[in-house]
C-alpha cells in the first residue's frame, strides 16, 4: 500500500476588500478537515492510532500456536479466525478462556493453497456456486466472482457467524480474506449489512476520502459511486485506512519496511494485517510465504519494532475497544 492521504488542520485568514487597510473586525476563521474516524472516537487529533491485526488464524496448527503468546502478551491487538479451515475450533475453544481478547473472524470464501484445501460451511447444495469440483472453495478471487451470487456469499459467511457463536465465541470483528468481500458491490452489500443485523463491525474503510477511494481502486478494487454509497450507508465505525505488512527478502529488510510504512500511514485509525505462523516444516509444505509469516511471527517482540512504535507515539487500539468508544459517541 504506497499511496496515503495526509489529515490535518488548516488555518486560513479570511480578507475582504478592507483588509490591505487594515481595517477593524477581520477575523481569521479555522477551517477544518473533515474528522479521522479516530478524532470521532475520541482519540487526541494528529495522532495515528493502530489495530496490529493478525489473519489466518485456523488455517493451521502453526498459526494457532504463534498468535497466542503473541495476543496474550500484549505484543499485538486483535486477531481473526477463518472458520472453514482445519484448526479453527481448536483457536475458538481456547479463547472461551481468554475473555479480554480482540477475537473476530477472517470471513473465508477462497481456498488458496494446492494441497491444504478447506470447503464451505453451509450445506454445499447451498452454496454451489463458491465450490471448485474438488468441493473445496475456488483458489482465487476471480473465480469466485465469477461462479458465486451475492446469495450464496452472504449464505456462507452467515453460516461462518452462526457457527463461531454455536462454538461458543461470539465474534468482536469481521474481516474477509483475500479480500472477496470487496471484490464485488453486491457481495460487500451483503457483507456489511451482516454486520449491521449482528452489531459486529466490519473492516469498513471510509471512502468518502477521495484519495483513499483512488488508492484502493488502483489497488484493483471496484471502488465507484455506488460502493462509496454502501460505506455512507453502513452505521457501525470505519477505518480511515487499512494496510499489511509487507513482504522483503530478509528479516533486517522486512523491519525497515515495516517501519516505512507505519510512517507513511495518514493520522486517524488504520488496521495492518499480517499473518503469523510458526515456520515448521508442515507450514513449508502448505506455503511458499513461510518465511514471511515467520518472521511475522518474531517481529513485534523485537525491541528494534518496539523501540520504533514506542518512538512514533503510536496509539494501539483493538475492535472492541473501537466499539465500547463508538456506543458513547453522540451520535
Amino acid at each position: 500500500m504506497a499511496t496515503f492521504l495526509s489529515l490535518g488542520m488548516l488555518t486560513l485568514a479570511c480578507k475582504d476588500k478592507n483588509q490591505d487597510n487594515k481595517e477593524p473586525g477581520i477575523q481569521a476563521k479555522e477551517i477544518k478537515e473533515p474528522q479521522t474516524w479516530a478524532e470521532k472516537l475520541g482519540w487526541p487529533a494528529g495522532k495515528k492510532v493502530l489495530v496490529l491485526h493478525a489473519d489466518d488464524i485456523g488455517m493451521c496448527p502453526e498459526a494457532n500456536l504463534s498468535v497466542k503468546p503473541m495476543l496474550t502478551e500484549g505484543q499485538i491487538q486483535s486477531a481473526a479466525v477463518m472458520i472453514p479451515c482445519p484448526n479453527s475450533q481448536e483457536f475458538i475453544h481456547w479463547v472461551q478462556g481468554q475473555p479480554t481478547l480482540d477475537i473476530g473472524l477472517h470471513l473465508t470464501l477462497t481456498s488458496e493453497w494446492e494441497t491444504h484445501r478447506w470447503g464451505p460451511v453451509s450445506p454445499k447444495d447451498s452454496v454451489k456456486g463458491l465450490m471448485d469440483q474438488t468441493g473445496n472453495f475456488w483458489r482465487s478471487v476471480p473465480e469466485v466472482v465469477q461462479h458465486a451470487t451475492a446469495k450464496e456469499v452472504e449464505t456462507e459467511i452467515r453460516a461462518q457467524i452462526e457457527k463461531s457463536i454455536e462454538w461458543g465465541h461470539r465474534p468482536t470483528h469481521i474481516d474477509t480474506h483475500m479480500g472477496t468481500l470487496y471484490a464485488d458491490k453486491d457481495y460487500t452489500e451483503a457483507f456489511l449489512r451482516l454486520a449491521m443485523e449482528y452489531g459486529i463491525p466490519a473492516n469498513a474503510i471510509d471512502l468518502t476520502q477521495p484519495k483513499v477511494a483512488q488508492h484502493f481502486r488502483d489497488m484493483g478494487y471496484p471502488i465507484d459511486d455506488q460502493m462509496i454509497q454502501l460505506i455512507k450507508d453502513y452505521d457501525l465505525p470505519k477505518l480511515d485506512f487499512f494496510g499489511y505488512v509487507p513482504g522483503a527478502p530478509t528479516y533486517e529488510e522486512k523491519i525497515e519496511a515495516f517501519k516505512q510504512t507505519i510512517l507513511s500511514f495518514p493520522i486517524g485509525l488504520t488496521e495492518i494485517i499480517f499473518h503469523p505462523s510458526e515456520p515448521t516444516e508442515n507450514l513449508k509444505n502448505i506455503t511458499d510465504s513461510w518465511q514471511q509469516r515467520g518472521w511475522e511471527a518474531q517481529m513485534f517482540a523485537d525491541p528494534a519494532v518496539v523501540e520504533f512504535l514506542e518512538e512514533e507515539d503510536i496509539i494501539f487500539t483493538n475492535w472492541k475497544e473501537i466499539m465500547e468508544r463508538f456506543e458513547k459517541m453522540d451520535n
